[in-house]
């Protein structure tokens, strides 16, 4: 049985010093979002934590070292989501793109028969996507893609605001087709979160946060009939999806009731078994209803490699809250990475 994290990340701390030269206020400015998203008390512990990951997120011979010590396979590798840079302007966002699905493709080939990679395209700018995923794809040879729940408002250098794109936007139709069309696998992985300085203590920008921003995207894709439009989409959703296959009942009765939510052809429940999910869950509950409500096929083990809200040894923790569930071999082998194979198999 092969045994496959779809959820793992990379450091390019090359590519942010370039990134920080060009554009220091840009970089600035960032830093003091997450200030006010995070909390400085949050801001505080993450700092070490990141300090002592930093070889797992850059040293191949780590990464392989820690893979083996989980009983890991393969990795799927996509960046930090710190680097999608959601305030860069175009010409600076699509060379950030391009930089990034090479350093990713680079750090891949050196293990390619443990590790796919993942690139990253410009979601601020919906008309600049496509050329960035042929890039990842056709370029680079990776698998895929990873893209955040939203892009925007940021800040620009003249003072303006960048506009919100959600994954609704129409701009971003081109890219749904040409990403089904290319067979690419998209990680929808969220950076940041809307709610804002609701968020900025007790860590509540990511227990509460990143579940409720791939609640949202999801909600975007689904109610929005982009999944009717492009039906060979490979999304997987990071963090199980979040809050959204728990209260799905209420998207059902939503889309019974309301005309303004019934954009999509079928109750938004039938489309969990039309997108993927990660295991990082943390709850034996939650992960069997994920599994119930989505299929074993569709529900890949991820560990958020290597942050401290993942998880230290996903393949037997998970494999122990299945058992424990009662699911059997055959499911447990599924989610474990049979799936995930199963679905590169589909996109290649």
């Amino acid at each position: 049985m092969s045994v496959v994290d779809v959820h793992a990340h990379l450091l390019l701390p090359e590519l942010h010093a370039a990134v920080e030269r060009y554009s220091p206020s840009g970089v600035a400015a960032a830093a003091e979002l997450e200030l006010r998203r995070n909390g400085a008390e949050s801001q505080a512990h993450s700092g070490p934590m990141l300090g002592a990951r930093i070889p797992k997120l850059t040293r191949l011979d780590a990464r392989l070292a820690a893979m083996d010590a989980q009983g890991v396979d393969r990795q799927w590798v996509s960046v930090s989501p710190n680097h999608f840079y959601p305030w860069a302007e175009e010409g600076l966002a699509v060379w950030i793109a391009r930089e990034a699905n090479r350093a990713v493709a680079a750090h891949t080939a050196a293990a390619a028969d443990r590790l796919v990679g993942l690139g990253v395209v410009p979601l601020q700018h919906p008309e600049r996507i496509v050329e960035c995923l042929d890039d990842a794809i056709l370029g680079r040879g990776l698998a895929g893609v990873e893209i955040s729940s939203f892009a925007g408002p940021a800040p620009r250098e003249d003072g303006s605001e960048s506009p919100r794109v959600e994954l609704s936007d129409p701009r971003l139709e081109p890219f749904w087709a040409r990403a089904a069309e290319l067979g690419a696998v998209v990680f929808l992985h969220p950076f940041g979160c809307s709610l804002d300085e609701r968020l900025d203590r007790f860590y509540l920008a990511n227990t509460v946060g990143q579940p409720a921003e791939n609640a949202v995207a999801l909600s975007h894709l689904i109610f929005a009939g982009v999944l009717d439009r492009h039906p060979g989409l490979r999304v997987v959703a990071a963090h199980g999806g979040g809050y959204l296959p728990t209260a799905i009942g209420r998207s059902d009765r939503a889309w019974r009731v309301r005309p303004e939510a019934a954009g999509c052809a079928e109750p938004p429940s039938a489309y969990l078994r039309r997108l993927w999910f990660d295991t990082v869950v943390h709850d034996a509950a939650a992960l069997r209803h994920l599994i119930e409500v989505a299929g074993a096929d569709r529900v890949l083990l991820g560990s958020d490699f290597p942050f401290d809200m993942g998880l230290d040894d996903p393949a037997r923790e998970v494999a122990a809250d299945l058992a424990a569930e009662g699911f059997g071999e055959d499911e447990i082998a599924a989610v474990l990475g049979g799936s995930a194979e199963g679905l590169l198999r589909r996109s290649a």
